[in-house]
């Protein structure tokens, strides 16, 4: 027989390294991962979920919201940190929101502007102002102050632009407050301090966020910022512990009772030393219904 041309040879090996690695790891290796992980981590395996009354009603692993249809939080239950991912907790959308801690400045909405589909101009939060009005809201929620630095009293980042850029100040916004709302701050250098317009543009501004004088923050920095991923069930023993006198208050229940569950359903460090102690929420709602 006549050998084959070298391209020829060439292309039939690559044909062949094709198929064999196909079959190995398309085929062999994800059915024998699946097989063991079946086998040996079931649960785990199937995303680790929760039953009640034989229906699956959560996971462990991945958080959920406890609201009502219209986003409101349902009184009785402990609530999850904020969540990035989709509208919350979405794992087809696992995400962090990817703003820093420079992200100060608002985009306020115009009104009667539309965007790009169509739908009324809603601006863009800061990550700043993000924080502070869920600080603010948990603060109503639970009965405290939800005050904290860099934030105004009505829930927004504490940021002036000052122009010029350099040198003495002769213009202060407080670009995060839509006119005709009230600056958090009535002068800065002998300025008085405008509310920002709308449409504006402040970006020749120097940007000075405001710390305020609050020394005194009562809500938990996890109740107020999202978890890298957007999935994290835990709270912090803090977050769970400011929420306590409210479920227990719900649910008619005494404190005691309440705070007992929570440190029920605290899990420790990681391997002793890494991380710091966390409240499973799904888990210890269960256990709140179970009574």
């Amino acid at each position: 027989m006549e050998r084959l041309p070298s391209w020829i040879r060439q292309h039939l090996a690559a044909v062949r390294a094709v198929i064999v690695l196909t079959l190995i790891l398309g085929g062999i290796y994800p059915l024998a991962v699946t097989g063991i992980a079946q086998a040996a981590f079931r649960n785990k395996a199937n995303g680790s979920p929760v039953e009640r009354d034989g229906k699956t009603v959560g996971s462990a692993v991945v958080g959920q919201l406890f609201t009502d249809k219209d986003g409101n939080p349902i009184r009785k239950y402990f609530q999850s940190r904020p969540s990035a991912a989709g509208d919350g907790y979405d794992m087809l959308s696992t995400a962090a929101s990817n703003l820093g801690p420079e992200d100060v400045v608002d985009t306020l909405p115009v009104p009667g502007a539309k965007d790009d589909e169509g739908n009324p101009d809603e601006g863009r939060q800061s990550l700043l102002t993000q924080v502070c009005a869920r600080s603010k809201a948990v603060g109503e929620l639970e009965g405290v102050s939800g005050a904290r630095p860099y934030c105004t009293p009505d829930g927004v980042g504490a940021v002036l632009k000052v122009f010029p850029a350099v040198g003495t100040p002769t213009r202060a916004v407080s670009v995060n407050q839509a006119c005709p709302a009230q600056p958090f701050a009535a002068t800065y250098e002998g300025v008085k301090v405008e509310c920002g317009k709308p449409g504006e543009d402040y970006a020749a501004g120097r940007t000075v966020p405001v710390r305020g004088t609050v020394t005194d923050v009562k809500v938990p920095a996890d109740a107020v910022t999202a978890s890298g991923s957007g999935l994290d069930p835990h709270i912090s023993v803090a977050y769970a512990e400011l929420q306590a006198p409210r479920v227990a208050k719900e649910r008619g229940l005494p404190l005691e009772r309440v705070t007992a569950l929570v440190k029920e359903h605290t899990t420790g460090r990681a391997l002793g030393f890494m991380g710091e102690p966390a409240v499973n929420v799904l888990e210890l709602n269960l256990a709140l219904d179970k009574g």
